[in-house]
């Protein structure tokens, strides 16, 4: 961000950088733990037998996701509320913002619900839009371009409406 802090909702680039490495890192920590628990197992003697890195990304998942709630709190302070008092993005941003509540209250409830059944509907939702984190980011980005051209253009009418004529007299 920058050092304006009451105006300017930019990142500067070591905590874009942050946000990317954690993202992508509880993100692609998620999809392959996804991918060796339902997709690498391997047939034992007894059955079916979980992958031996399938806790491994489950593990590092977890703290992809402890950094991220981390990275959350400081983007509260420095990002969302500005740029909630801006009115910009509002809707991509609520739609982020509910997003990562969801996942963190999932993600304990994963943890700590005790039904089976209970857990496997909660993982399916937890999983399921945790996937679809980078589309949903992705749109907030490509948002952030056009508003800022709406706001461009919204400002540049005005001053243009306000404007004198060229040639006419200003009233004193």
């Amino acid at each position: 961000m920058s050092r304006n802090r009451g105006h300017s909702v930019r990142f500067s680039s070591a905590r874009r950088r942050a946000l990317y490495v954690i993202g992508v890192g509880v993100w692609l920590s998620g999809g392959l733990w996804l991918l060796f628990h339902y997709f690498l197992t391997k047939q034992g003697e007894f059955g079916p037998q979980s992958n031996p890195l399938e806790p491994w990304w489950l593990k590092i998942h977890g703290a992809f996701a402890f950094a991220a709630t981390w990275l959350f709190g400081l983007l509260w302070g420095t990002h969302i509320t500005v740029g909630w008092r801006s009115g910009r993005r509002r809707a991509s941003g609520g739609v982020l913002t509910g997003l990562i509540f969801w996942l963190v209250l999932s993600g304990y409830l994963l943890y700590y619900a005790g039904d089976d059944r209970a857990r496997s509907l909660i993982s399916i939702g937890h999983w399921g839009l945790g996937l679809a984190c980078p589309l949903l980011y992705w749109i907030h980005r490509m948002r952030k371009r056009a508003s800022a051209r709406s706001v461009r253009d919204r400002e540049q009418t005005i001053l243009e409406a306000s404007a004198p004529e060229r040639g006419s007299r200003v009233p004193r």
